[in-house]
């Protein structure tokens, strides 16, 4: 028997993403699940695999009650919201489990003085500082993304060089506008509240 599930597509700031929310929690405590390709969806969730089916998908991002996903430019999203807002309702409607099991932290390319080193993207929180800075994004910028159909972890603070780093994810991974953001809003929200804030600097999720 399917389960009563709504949904409605929206545009987010990045052209090249669109969230469809639902009236349903698709992930829960927090978590959210990013993936770029059917591989690192395999084992993690079946939905997200079953859309990279897909030719034109090439990303998948799941957080509450949303699911943002990418595409290539081979097709506009006028030949295509339909068809996966239909495909994606219907999977909720006959799936109460869309995130099997949270995927492991990616590890991101950095580039360091003309050097790419590869870290992981998993929050670093170590310190007083670190923890205040988690709280901040956690408590003021969170909402607002996830609203645009992205997010913006925490990763990692320098003291040395008061340079704050966050990983973008969803619609913010790649989004013209997400500089503006980073600079324009986040970057003074914490500079505000945090003194030794220097930068804001973010890795693509």
């Amino acid at each position: 028997m399917k389960r009563p599930v709504n949904m409605y597509a929206e545009t987010t700031p990045n052209p090249a993403t669109m969230k469809f929310v639902a009236d349903v929690m698709l992930a829960t405590d927090g978590n959210t699940a990013e993936y770029v390709n059917q591989q690192e969806a395999k084992g993690s969730s079946s939905l997200a695999e079953a859309l990279f089916n897909f030719p034109f998908v090439s990303g998948v991002f799941i957080a509450s009650n949303f699911i943002a996903i990418t595409k290539t430019d081979a097709l506009q999203w006028e030949y295509v919201s339909e068809e996966l807002k239909a495909f994606v309702l219907d999977w909720l409607q006959n799936n109460e489990v869309i995130i099997e099991n949270v995927p492991l932290e990616r590890e991101v390319e950095v580039a360091q003085e003309g050097n790419k080193q590869t870290v992981s993207s998993a929050p670093q929180i170590t310190t007083d500082a670190d923890k205040q800075i988690f709280e901040l994004l956690e408590e003021f910028v969170r909402p607002a993304v996830e609203s645009d159909g992205g997010a913006i972890d925490f990763q990692s603070f320098d003291p040395i060089t008061g340079t704050v780093t966050v990983v973008l994810k969803g619609a913010c991974s790649g989004c013209p506008s997400s500089t503006a953001t980073l600079k324009g809003g986040i970057e003074s929200l914490l500079k505000t509240h945090m003194p030794e804030v220097q930068e804001v600097v973010a890795l693509e999720g």
